[in-house]
Parts: structure tokens; C-alpha cells; sequence
């Protein structure tokens, strides 16, 4: 499978990742309202990466994989079996998710800014999002990010759809919490990215539009 482009810069996503832009929703959270009509994206909370007027690109954060991450490394050839087992509990633990519904054979990592390489795309002054191997070898080496996400997949929207999803109340937003962000229980994320915005899931259907 490709799932990462093996040299040189991956490929832009859809939109911009400066996100300086008023307006746009860089480096926040989007969080899918009860009447989410695509169940892919049932209680999805989703990090936007990068937002423009061309589009808007983002990794749904609490969707796990069943797929290991010392697997995926293997089926890479960057370890063989023997060295996976032996793979310090950092890049053995490192979660896996179903970053989307788009181009699920693509790899991702969202990552803390401690690893920064020629292809990492800044999202934010302390995020990054990396799309080739390097950062995978890296990782396997012990010499990665303190923290990270890899995802296989992304959620995608055309010119002005994510905007039109939200007048559509279909969408909460919120600022990121990168400590949020990176936690591993991905069980309780719904919830508490809600709680940063002061709602109560069991009282969400009775909240609109966005913050």
C-alpha cells in the first residue's frame, strides 16, 4: 500500500496551512452535532489542518485502527519482525487512526513541534503535520516527535462546503487544546472537547451554529 509518499515533500492538501487567515478554522477542533447525516463521521472530532477558499483539510482524532503502528512499520520495511518487537513502548503505543474517509491508503502524523524536517507543514506554532516516511523511521528510532497521531486518511471538503456544513449545523467548532489533542483516550474525546466549550453532551441537540 502507498500509505506515505517515500521522499520529498508530500503533496498539499486542500487549503492553506498558515491558517492566519480570518475566518478560516487552522488548528481547531470541528465536533459533529447528533444530526450528522454521514455516519462516518458519528460524534467525529476532527482536526483541521488546513483551511482556505480553495477547500479544508482535517484527521478525525477519535476513530481508532486496527491496524498497529509496529505492523504498519513492518509492512513498510522499515523493521522486520524481530526489531518490532523490540520497539521502545513510545513508537510500539503510538495510536493509529482513521484519520478519514479520503485516500485511506495515505499515511499522516500530527505531531508536536520537537521534529521538524523539510516536509513538515506547519499547522500552528506548536503542531506540525508530516506526510512522508522519514518521520515514520524517525519514530521507530526513538528520535520522533514527543507527541503524535498517526492517521491513515483524512476528511476533505471542496470551496466553501465545510463552510456551508456549519451554517448547516452541522458542526461545533473550537479552538484547539493540544493537550487534548495527543491524549490517548480517544473513548472520552467527544465529550470533552464539548466540555471546553462549556456543553454537555446529553444537552447538545439543543445547541446551534458555532463558537
Amino acid at each position: 500500500m502507498d500509505l506515505m509518499r517515500q521522499k520529498g515533500k508530500s503533496g498539499t492538501p486542500p487549503g492553506n496551512a498558515g491558517g492566519d487567515a480570518t475566518g478560516f478554522l487552522d488548528d481547531h477542533f470541528l465536533i459533529a452535532m447528533p444530526g450528522m447525516a454521514d455516519d462516518r463521521f458519528a460524534r467525529a472530532v476532527i482536526y483541521v489542518c488546513a483551511h482556505s477558499e480553495e477547500g479544508a483539510m482535517g484527521l478525525i482524532i477519535n476513530q481508532s485502527q486496527s491496524l498497529r503502528f509496529a505492523d504498519l512499520l513492518v509492512q513498510l520495511g522499515i523493521v522486520d519482525e524481530k526489531q518490532a518487537i523490540r520497539l521502545a513502548p513510545s513508537a510500539r503505543d503510538l495510536p493509529v487512526r482513521n484519520g478519514g474517509p479520503v485516500d485511506r491508503s495515505r499515511g499522516f502524523v500530527l505531531h508536536s513541534d520537537d521534529y521538524v524536517v523539510e516536509s513538515s507543514l506547519p499547522v500552528s506554532d506548536d503542531i506540525c503535520l508530516t506526510a512522508t516516511v522519514d518521520i515514520l523511521r524517525a519514530i521507530s528510532e526513538g528520535e520522533g516527535p514527543r507527541h503524535a497521531i498517526m492517521a491513515l486518511g483524512y476528511a476533505g471538503w471542496g470551496a466553501g462546503q465545510l463552510e456551508q456544513e456549519i451554517v448547516e449545523n452541522g458542526w461545533l467548532t473550537c479552538p484547539v487544546d493540544a493537550e487534548l489533542l495527543f491524549d490517548g483516550d480517544i473513548e472520552r474525546k467527544y465529550d470533552r472537547v464539548l466540555a471546553l466549550l462549556g456543553i454537555d453532551v446529553a444537552h447538545l441537540s439543543n445547541f446551534s451554529g458555532h463558537a
